[in-house]
């Protein structure tokens, strides 16, 4: 049987998973673990374990599983817990940007030795999504969800200024802020023309970059690149943006925001994640038809993309068990019902035709345009780096250092890193 069998009706919610392990699921057994830092809260653990594990076990009625909940924020450390114990569980889910590190620690396991090779993959994923999954020509995970970044504009709000589109360029981008910028006659700032700071500033630097037409790393990720011309142009066009053109303000808004300024209208342009849709349902459905995402453009084209994969451990007692709910989480049905569930982007190319993606102006968008997107991690330092890009980039945006000499400063450390 072939691996991620994708027959299904995109809008099914059963599975049809058949992994490539075995010609008879009642050969394959197995106690296994599942460490998942997704299906949390009381929704999330009542569609697994009230839906979506008695699908499996309807097929694979002599494998169970044990599910070990955790957060995003423990994750890491749990991880890294297992791999000192030896108690590494038999399922992991992990972000993407994740899986160079562990597999280059031994951690996980080749998917291609039970048949699940990248050729398979690239029948249903786009090539990004796929290599997000892949190490030293092996494959090592599989997508289930994603989420991305791109940029939203209010149209109401650009209407009333004079525009018809979003901006087509940097230019645009700047022009159009600057007019769209609102203050009273204090100078305080009502309106933000252009928000990047209720987004992560690693994510909203990273989404600039890509606009830039740069990469955070060379082709064989030995070296960072992200302190080239474009990481500098991006870099500097933020820091301008904020520090020159005053469109919006260090302050103003922040990831801990309780309401995106998007939606109560303290921005008219930004950079945001896809689950600003979800957002808008809840909190401001009547901007929902105001708001248009697109991809910024620069010398390339600003689109971001993480998510969640799963893996096997390379250590597991029931490999065939293991890869069976592995890609059983992966098959159309789960990976629908796990993405609707937390507003996620489904990862599958066939589930752009489903009800809930049709549904979602914004999960939609970034389906519709995965080829343009790029994702962080390369090396597999980069989690060991990663935090490191934050204080790097709100350095510039502070205007306490140089689009340059913070990035230089960055690639040094990087660079470090990857030579230890």
């Amino acid at each position: 049987m072939a691996a991620l069998a994708l027959g299904l009706s995109a809008c099914g919610s059963e599975s049809d998973s058949s992994a490539a392990t075995t010609s008879d699921p009642d050969e394959v057994t197995g106690d296994i673990t599942l460490l998942t830092p997704i299906f949390e809260g009381t929704e999330g653990q009542k569609l697994l374990e009230d839906e979506l594990l008695p699908q499996f076990y309807e097929e694979y009625p002599n494998v169970s599983v044990s599910v070990d909940y955790t957060t995003y924020g423990n994750l890491n450390e749990k991880l890294t817990t297992a791999a000192v114990s030896g108690a590494v569980p038999d399922v992991m889910l992990m972000g993407v940007g994740w899986i160079e590190g562990f597999a280059d620690r031994g951690l996980i396991a080749d998917l291609s030795e039970l048949g699940l090779t990248e050729e398979k993959l690239l029948e249903s994923y786009t090539p990004a999504i796929v290599d997000a999954g892949t190490w030293n020509d092996g494959v090592y995970a599989v997508p289930i969800m994603l989420d991305t970044r791109f940029g939203v504009a209010r149209m109401d709000l650009l209407e009333e200024a004079g525009y018809d589109s979003p901006p087509q360029n940097w230019d645009e981008l700047v022009e159009m802020s600057k007019a769209l910028t609102v203050r009273d006659s204090d100078g305080t700032l009502e309106r933000a023309g252009f928000d990047m700071l209720s987004l992560d500033s690693r994510q909203a630097f990273e989404t600039m970059l890509f606009s830039a037409g740069g990469d955070l790393f060379n082709e064989d990720d030995t070296a960072p690149t992200f302190n080239e011309d474009p990481g500098v142009d991006a870099l500097q066009l933020m820091s301008d943006l904020i520090n020159v053109h005053e469109v919006e303000e260090i302050g103003f808004s922040s990831p801990d925001a309780a309401v995106n300024p998007l939606l109560n209208g303290r921005a008219a342009m930004g950079i945001a994640h896809n689950n600003l849709w979800t957002q808008g349902l809840e909190a401001a459905p009547e901007v929902l038809d105001d708001l248009e995402p697109f991809v910024i453009q620069g010398e390339g084209e600003g689109m971001f993309f993480g998510g969640t994969l799963a893996t096997r451990s390379a250590t597991s007692q029931s490999p065939e068990a293991a890869q069976a709910f592995l890609e059983f989480l992966a098959s159309p049905g789960p990976a629908l019902a796990a993405n609707e569930q937390r507003g996620n982007v489904p990862a599958l190319s066939e589930l752009l035709d489903s009800e809930y993606v049709q549904s979602n102006g914004f999960v939609q968008f970034a389906m519709e345009n995965l080829d343009v997107a790029k994702r962080e991690g390369g090396p597999a330092e980069w989690l060991e780096v990663r935090g490191d890009f934050a204080p790097a980039v709100e350095a510039t945006l502070l205007d306490q250092m140089s689009a340059e000499d913070s990035l230089n400063d960055l690639a040094g450390l990087v660079q470090t890193a990857i030579d230890r």
